[in-house]
């Protein structure tokens, strides 16, 4: 028998948690730097760059670290809890071990499994994606609004889109369950919406 599961409560989360965020990735190149302070202060930031040498990550997060601290940016590493808190972000971003963040622990989410799976694991914070077609992930099929809506509506966690995202297309979210919304070309391009 499928029991339709009733709506979870919604946990209150502290007034500072970003609503805004921008990930990173190699494609950024120079304008990462731009990017970082076109960021409104007080918005968060996952430092991704998973391609990229040990010491070269380590050195790029480093100078990012620093215009976070001046420009009051949240800071998350994506990766493992101990290398965020050894690297001195504000918390990490990733599938498993959040329970064991020092700081802010998020976590993606694709569908209603990841969703459990982040939850059983402490996320305090889930990036469900791709709510749009996206140049990141060219081949994963979008879920819409309709299908955000769906996924969103189902954990009491705060839930950033993430995936072909703008200032507009969130309105378009509208009242989904939507805390706040992330990008990369938003916050990397010349004239893009935000």
């Amino acid at each position: 028998m499928n029991r339709r599961q009733p709506h979870p409560q919604r946990l209150s989360y502290p007034k500072r948690l970003p609503r805004l965020w921008m990930m990173t990735d190699e494609r950024q190149g120079d304008a990462l730097w731009p990017a970082l302070e076109r960021l409104p202060r007080g918005a968060g930031l996952v430092f991704r760059h998973y391609s990229l040498p040990p010491a070269a990550r380590r050195a790029l997060f480093r100078k990012v670290r620093a215009i976070a601290r001046r420009r009051g940016l949240r800071l998350l590493l994506a990766g493992p809890p101990h290398l965020a808190a050894a690297w001195g972000a504000d918390g990490s971003h990733g599938r498993r071990e959040a329970r064991r963040s020092i700081g802010l622990a998020s976590a993606p989410a694709h569908d209603l499994r990841e969703i459990r799976a982040a939850e059983r694991a402490g996320a305090r914070l889930l990036f469900v994606s791709p709510a749009f077609e996206t140049r990141s992930h060219r081949h994963a099929a979008p879920l819409g609004p309709l299908r955000f809506a769906q996924l969103a509506r189902q954990t009491a966690l705060p839930v950033i889109a993430l995936g072909g995202m703008s200032a507009t297309r969130a309105r378009r979210l509208g009242a989904s369950g939507l805390y706040g919304w992330a990008a990369i070309d938003a916050w990397t391009l010349d004239g893009a919406d935000r």
